[in-house]
């Protein structure tokens, strides 16, 4: 039977799914809207100098723009079509429920508890919730992981930022061929020269240009630099994310023809559910690692965003309102814009094709095809990939900011200092990330740091939070000055549902792919030169790493010294 558009269960996943998450939104607005003025002031344990959000707003938003990134527009839908459709949701859900919501509720709470006693990073949260000298040192994967994704991160970002410019000033168009936009990209990359691009110069100032906007927001602080991004630039991706649903639901079918080829073929491949994949462990394990990258989990940005919120201030409803807006542009907003458009001037198989081939695919190879068959698509091209670049720009300055505030707190260095010298170690490893992209270097890094590394981190955090810290505790201070009232049942939850969770998939992923990617057995033959570059990237990590625990004993030395001189 061909597929031309939503069938029973689709509908029902599709009202179900987008349902709940606008229940949820709307929830945590009217409580929002609704809370009273807290009484008196907040605690700050003699750290009043530190900076603070200058508003509720500012800091719901920034939290959302840490958390909505790429993968909401780009990797969800991915994901969501080859794992079920809408039956993907199902596990999704469960796993927002039990390891998102939870852990976001732990992040947000650690942060606050150490950022209201001087520590805006996880070597000083995890010194004060375990008073063990080890402790500290386990904090060091709150600083480096997110300071090496940030190395790689800030070049997919830059190519938002360039094609972005590409669309407006129609360098592509004429070029209606996935495989010429194909080499479109790789020019642009540096991985081949060709007709498009002759050499890496593009990519490197577009490179440049990031970096520069980065270090502008960040220079200027929380209040005056990452919170006006937030605030004006949050909007203005929903605005753009919306404008862009709004034509693609009404694109109908491009060819009258073929009916396979239409909106509402794409949003059945999108949303029919295949409920026999739900048998499969792997739908279970992939929509819980979605979950869990999708709100920035178990890489230490939350919590430090969360360390400049005072003392007496909501975490509860915060960290609930976070979750709510990055899923409302991820299911609903990333879900409607890129795998239905494509089913529309592709069709069904080809889109399984281009989906198996990754979200750069996906949105840099296939969505520039087809904006330059829709009236204004140059307009609508400016308009995703800059709604690309505000998704990357908010996330890319919370990955640099722990290695920032590490600084500022633990060395006492002016914030000026302390950027300065985080951008010069991350201008050189992202150099090596652009120079080596084409022998696998990013790759290598993503998955050392951005899969196995996120979800021990995150296994770790929430064994000191329930188990050394103290559920109860951890209860407590989750509570203080709360707007809402989290229910019992997720002290069960967050002591042993949502670490079990994540050790099956540290474990799960540990036997699939670690023994392999360690010993380069995966690699396919015609990249086996590959090899110096890609121990090159563990050397790289490896060189962040010690770094990071020599800076760790530094300013603990420092602090000892301090204390017996006083």
């Amino acid at each position: 039977m061909p597929n031309t558009g939503l069938n029973t269960s689709g509908w029902v996943s599709l009202i179900l799914g987008w349902g709940f998450i606008l229940c949820l939104a709307f929830f945590c607005l009217f409580k929002l809207l609704t809370k009273k003025k807290p009484a008196g002031a907040a605690a700050d344990h003699g750290h009043a100098k530190r900076d603070y959000w200058a508003t509720r707003a500012g800091l719901i938003l920034a939290m959302a723009g840490n958390a909505v990134g790429l993968g909401n527009f780009l990797r969800f839908p991915v994901k969501a079509a080859a794992n079920g459709g809408g039956a993907f949701l199902v596990p999704y859900f469960i796993a927002l429920l039990v390891l998102g919501i939870p852990l976001m509720w732990v992040e947000w709470s650690i942060g606050r508890y150490g950022g209201s006693r001087g520590h805006g990073t996880t070597p000083g949260m995890f010194s004060l919730l375990w008073k063990h000298p080890i402790a500290k040192y386990l904090g060091a994967f709150g600083i480096f992981l997110p300071f090496m994704i940030g190395t790689y991160y800030v070049f997919i970002e830059a190519w938002t930022l360039g094609y972005a410019w590409f669309s407006a000033t129609g360098a592509y168009m004429g070029h209606e061929s996935r495989e010429a936009m194909r080499h479109f990209l790789l020019g642009f990359q540096g991985v081949e020269s060709n007709n498009f691009f002759t050499s890496i110069g593009p990519v490197i100032v577009f490179v440049g240009i990031t970096l520069a906007l980065n270090y502008l927001f960040l220079v200027r602080g929380i209040s005056k630099g990452i919170e006006v991004l937030a605030r004006y630039g949050m909007p203005l991706l929903f605005v753009f994310a919306i404008v862009l649903v709004i034509r693609v639901l009404t694109l109908g079918a491009p060819d009258p023809a073929l009916p396979d080829q239409s909106i509402s073929a794409g949003l059945g491949f999108m949303w029919n559910a295949d409920f026999s994949r739900l048998s499969q462990a792997g739908v279970w394990l992939v929509a819980a690692g979605q979950i869990f990258f999708t709100l920035s989990l178990g890489q230490g940005m939350i919590n430090t965003y969360a360390s400049y919120v005072k003392e007496t201030e909501d975490v509860t409803l915060n960290g609930l309102a976070t979750s709510s807006l990055n899923e409302f542009a991820e299911v609903i907003l990333g879900g409607t814009i890129a795998i239905p458009v494509a089913v529309a001037f592709f069709g069904i198989i080809e889109t399984q094709n281009i989906a198996a081939q990754g979200a750069f695919d996906l949105g840099f190879v296939s969505l520039p095809v087809i904006f330059q068959k829709i009236p204004f698509g140059q307009l609508f091209g400016t308009l995703w990939f800059l709604l690309l670049f505000i998704a990357a720009v908010t996330s890319s300055v919370a990955m640099t900011q722990p290695a920032v505030a590490f600084f500022v707190d633990e060395f006492k260095w002016s914030r000026f200092k302390a950027v300065n010298w985080t951008f010069g170690i991350l201008l050189l490893c992202t150099a090596l990330v652009v120079s080596f992209y084409k022998y696998g270097f990013l790759d290598e890094l993503d998955f050392w740091i951005g899969t196995l590394g996120l979800a021990l981190f995150a296994v770790i955090e929430v064994v000191v939070f329930s188990w050394i810290f103290g559920i109860d505790k951890g209860f407590a201070e989750m509570h203080k000055g709360a707007d809402i009232k989290v229910p019992g049942v997720f002290k069960f939850v967050i002591k042993y549902i949502t670490p079990l969770y994540l050790l099956v998939i540290l474990g799960t992923w540990t036997y699939q792919e670690a023994g392999a990617k360690l010993l380069m057995h995966d690699l396919k033959p015609e990249d086996a030169g590959n090899k110096p570059y890609l121990w090159g990237a563990r050397g790289l990590i490896l060189a962040v790493v010690l770094l990071t625990l020599v800076l760790i004993y530094k300013a603990w030395q420092s602090k000892r010294h301090e204390a017996a001189k006083s």
